[in-house]
């Protein structure tokens, strides 16, 4: 089983760390601040008030021994990135480091980040989305141009199979599962016919899919 670091303990660090741990993974939680470490001690497996940026301490905390490290500290720039460049060079397999903007970003990019999340932004899309079309349910940017989509299906689509409805054809975009109540299919075909309530999970361009949003 996977173990992970997270470094940051602010509302999406600790976010992180507390969800990690309740989906039963070991979670070590580091952070300067030591009030938030007394509030996170009880909801991951280790929480350690430490300096992000002091790479003795990261080593003495065994962070090399971590599968993952999630550096969330993005307000403290300088911070983020020496904590970022420390985890890289103490060996830590896969580093995903929260970005302020994009040159930050790029920056942790250039040192090793091996993803770069940028949080807000990608809550914003979310939400505006959801707020100009009812039939978007939710939206995950995979790329600049191409993205991920659950939508809603309309009354003109129910009854029909996948393929009478041709959304390859006709938007440009593939279907990759149905979703039905609590059921899901990830392997859908052609003949499978669309039911009331289902949720498609589409993936496109960001163009087709905005095709799809002005239905």
């Amino acid at each position: 089983m996977k173990q992970f670091v997270v470094i940051g303990c602010g509302r999406f660090g600790a976010s992180v760390a507390t969800s990690l741990y309740s989906l039963g993974y070991d979670v070590l939680a580091i952070d300067k601040d030591e009030e938030k470490i007394q509030d996170l001690s009880d909801h991951v497996t280790h929480a350690v008030a430490a300096d992000a940026i002091d790479e003795n301490a990261l080593r003495t905390l065994g962070i090399r021994n971590f599968d993952v490290a999630v550096v969330s500290i993005a307000s403290d720039i300088q911070a983020s990135i020496m904590a970022t460049l420390i985890a890289k060079e103490l060996g830590v397999k896969t580093v995903i480091a929260k970005a302020h903007n994009d040159l930050h970003g790029k920056v942790l990019k250039k040192i090793g980040a091996d993803r770069v999340v940028f949080p807000e932004r990608e809550m914003g899309l979310r939400v505006a989305h959801n707020l100009v079309s009812t039939n978007i349910l939710d939206y995950i940017e995979l790329a600049p141009d191409y993205s991920i989509v659950e939508i809603s299906t309309n009354k003109e689509w129910v009854g029909k199979a996948l393929k009478e409805i041709g959304l390859p054809t006709k938007y440009g975009i593939n279907v990759m599962a149905i979703k039905h109540g609590n059921d899901i299919n990830i392997t859908p075909y052609g003949d499978d016919v669309i039911r009331e309530g289902d949720v498609l999970i589409v993936i496109g361009s960001n163009e087709d899919l905005r095709k799809l949003e002005r239905r």
